[in-house]
């Protein structure tokens, strides 16, 4: 398998989110997750593929806000 959808996901997270800067509740997850799918979706890759190799984006998100430690 190829790690192209988890390369976007690391360069898209070091572009988008930093800690502190986007807040961890439901609706800002949720809307950092829709914004990394129109960008993947306008790079050529596909929702599906990023999940695939990274799990739920919307989990990572949260992982990337808060640290990997942190639980939904």
């Amino acid at each position: 398998m190829s790690e192209h959808g988890a390369e976007f996901f690391g360069m898209w997270i070091t572009k988008n989110v930093m800690r502190g800067s986007v807040g961890a509740d439901i609706i800002s997850i949720a809307e950092m997750a829709h914004k990394l799918f129109s960008d993947a979706k306008a790079a050529g890759i596909s929702e599906h593929k990023i999940e695939e190799e990274i799990g739920s984006a919307y989990e990572a998100i949260h992982a990337a806000i808060v640290g990997p430690d942190k639980r939904i």
